[in-house]
């Protein structure tokens, strides 16, 4: 069998689903190929839909937002089974696979199930067991077959007491000692659900740091929140030596000496990107070491109409991200003018316990560059909706430039954190400044209203350096702002 196609996507994840469907809408007939029974990748399947689910369900099941909000100290059921623990998590699964279909269909884009792997740079062949081998041709390729966990040396996963963020969703039981390798986004989400869950949980992380690639001040304060709050264990600057599986538990060796016992381990210490068996390098389709596929600002691999998006090409490998990368690829495979970039703010969310979210320049960032800035800081401990929530350690922290008051990054951590920072994010998409935040009216109670006391408070940090280098007190200072 051979059929014909405008677009040939390879992986139905949100990089796939999302270019396909921006090129049906542009009247491009479509094929999308997915091995696996059901679409949606990693985001749908095994990540993102997933841990963030979990993550509801524990709070729920731990009463974690309410204890001690009203003097009562809720603990979680003595009798809670994995099955109550993943019910929510399934249901939001399904409804996730309906809605892509639908959206498929919506588009009349074909959906074929089977494992594509290229013959030439304008073919592929399909295979599915059982069935004939199919062959597709296309004008142009994306290339979205996402990336899986990697591997651990020394060690092996097993599914049983050895885990990696896919085969963690499927045990059997919830482990009453958990050993996380890994301090990363998914390693710290992952931790932070199941020792809300009341498990005894260790993060064994080879930086000196959680969350390395995030502001500095963020990543300790949720290394306070989980050691306090959650009683997470810390290993900092350790690396895994050997791991020894017995009848049920492993123990784990650290490099320092320290030895770890645990019910379940959870390696989750990087991913690689799913192109062995695409046939890619026959057709001189650049990967890295770690399987990721090399692609210009047009998301081209440099080979005829082969494009690539999502995780398959590495950093950010986020789903928003991988849903824009999808769609500014096919405009460029034919030369619509609608999507030419990704945009060049990318606001990054961190569902651990508290939540987090980032836009734009950290600290160190700013520093290392000689860029001149200025931090304003407020915290939900006086911000009244912040009380009424329970939540008194969160904050929202802004980042601007001196002279003009112009937002260069935000960062804030705790209740509807990820939800939170797309205001920031809109106001510096248009340049804006410290003054569209003094000058905004926000809903009473809300937690967006600590924005507006977060530029007061950078303002008011201005002042008094001011008045430092000039010799005056603190009022003098912002009054001498004010008339220049």
């Amino acid at each position: 069998m051979s059929e014909h196609y405008d677009l040939v996507v390879i992986g139905a994840g949100p990089a796939g689903e999302k270019g396909a469907a921006q090129a049906a809408y542009f009247g491009k007939r479509v094929c999308v190929v997915e091995r696996a029974p059901k679409p949606g990748g990693a985001a749908v399947n095994t990540g993102t839909i997933p841990s963030k689910t979990l993550r509801e369900t524990a709070l729920y099941f731990s009463g974690l937002r309410q204890r001690g909000l009203y003097g009562v100290d809720l603990r979680v059921k003595a009798d809670i089974t994995i099955g109550d623990f993943m019910q929510r998590e399934r249901a939001v699964v399904e409804t996730s696979w309906d809605l892509i279909d639908e959206n498929l269909r919506r588009h009349d884009i074909a959906a074929v199930q089977g494992t594509a792997r290229f013959v030439d740079a304008r073919t592929v062949e399909v295979e599915r067991y059982g069935q004939p081998t199919r062959r597709v041709t296309g004008d142009a390729f994306l290339v979205a077959t996402g990336s899986h966990p990697q591997q651990p040396e020394g060690f092996a996963v097993d599914g049983a007491v050895v885990v990696d963020s896919d085969s963690l969703l499927t045990l059997d039981r919830i482990p009453a000692r958990m050993v996380v390798v890994g301090g990363g986004v998914i390693g710290c989400e992952y931790a932070c659900t199941f020792a809300a869950l009341g498990v005894r949980v260790t993060v064994v992380n080879a930086k000196s740091r959680l969350l390395a690639h995030l502001d500095a001040e963020v990543g300790e304060v949720l290394r306070q929140q989980m050691t306090a709050r959650l009683g997470i264990a810390i290993h900092a600057d350790a690396a895994v030596a050997a791991v020894a599986l017995h009848d049920g538990y492993a123990e784990v060796a650290l490099s320092d000496g320290t030895t770890l016992a645990a019910d379940c381990v959870l390696y989750s210490a990087g991913r690689m990107g799913n192109t062995p068996g695409l046939g890619l390098e026959a057709l001189g389709v650049k990967t890295n070491a770690r399987g990721y596929v090399q692609v210009d600002d047009h998301y081209h691999t440099g080979v005829g109409g082969i494009y690539a998006a999502g995780d398959v090409i590495g950093f950010p490998a986020l789903a928003s991200t991988s849903m824009e990368q999808g769609r500014v690829a096919v405009c460029h495979a034919f030369d619509l003018k609608y999507k030419q970039r990704v945009a060049s703010l990318i606001p990054y969310g961190v569902w651990t316990i508290p939540e987090i979210a980032t836009v734009g320049e950290t600290e160190e960032a700013l520093r290392l560059r000689g860029v001149a800035y200025e931090v304003g800081r407020a915290s939900y401990r006086l911000n009244p909706r912040g009380q009424i929530l329970g939540d008194v350690d969160g904050f929202v922290k802004l980042l601007f430039h001196p002279d003009d008051q112009r937002v260069l990054g935000v960062a804030i951590v705790g209740e509807s954190a990820c939800e939170l920072i797309h205001v920031g994010m809109a106001c510096m998409a248009f340049g804006g400044t410290l003054d569209f935040f003094i000058q905004s009216v926000f809903n009473y109670p809300a937690l967006a209203d600590a924005y507006k006391y977060a530029a007061y408070d950078g303002l008011q940090a201005m002042a008094r350096r001011y008045a430092r280098a000039q010799g005056l007190p603190a009022s003098g200072g912002y009054r001498a702002i004010k008339e220049s």
